[in-house]
């Protein structure tokens, strides 16, 4: 197996972190977006969406998205658990997943894609206006998860979870290049980066110079 992006940009850091929290190695081979490599036809014909992550099996069967990656990981590879032990801890988790991707993740995406050098490449026509409005709300965002963090070490209670591999590379590595930091009132949050930021799974796969 092997997965198509590099392992500290972008979403298929997600996936880095989470097999990394795993134990499990896996090669990465690059994706070079800003060549344009993403829309090569034999690219396209492993994920017509022409996007990174894909994750390519053995026998050339090619899976995209980054949450299908990581739940076919999951069960290749359960433990330690990052989804969800039971039905409860399951929907905890992809709530707070949802919530995250939603929320300060969309803003900050936008926001990078509209209103950066680098979003240029990826977005055929920016609208800055739009990018703008969504940077206003991610501080917003931002309160709504520090008052859950004020009182759950995670997201989804006691346990690290792809939930918080989403939110510290949102926050990490969409929020952060648009120039948004976290609200100086949010102790709870910023707890929250001080504890995951961290661990060395987080550690290993930051970009260069973070």
């Amino acid at each position: 197996m092997k997965i198509y992006g590099h392992r500290s940009f972008g979403n298929p850091r997600r996936v880095a972190i989470f097999l990394d929290e795993k134990g499990v190695d896996l090669p990465f081979e690059p994706v070079d977006l800003g060549a344009g490599a993403h829309k090569t036809p034999d690219f396209l014909a492993k994920n017509p969406a022409g996007q990174v992550p894909v994750l390519e099996l053995d026998d050339g069967t090619c899976i995209a998205e980054t949450q299908a990656i990581c739940r076919y990981l999951e069960d290749l590879y359960p433990e330690p658990n990052l989804m969800g032990v039971d039905s409860l801890e399951r929907a905890l988790i992809e709530m707070w997943q949802r919530r995250v991707e939603f929320g300060v993740f969309s803003s900050g995406r936008y926001y990078v894609r509209h209103c950066t050098r680098m979003g240029s490449r990826l977005e055929p026509v920016q609208i800055p206006a739009w990018g703008e409005l969504n940077r206003e709300w991610a501080p917003e965002q931002m309160q709504s998860l520090d008052r859950r963090l004020a009182k759950s070490r995670f997201l989804s209670g006691e346990r690290f979870s792809v939930a918080d591999i989403t939110l510290i590379f949102a926050l990490q590595g969409v929020t952060a290049r648009g120039g948004v930091s976290v609200p100086d009132d949010c102790e709870g949050l910023k707890r929250w980066l001080r504890d995951v930021s961290a661990r060395p799974s987080v550690a290993a796969t930051a970009p260069p110079g973070d």
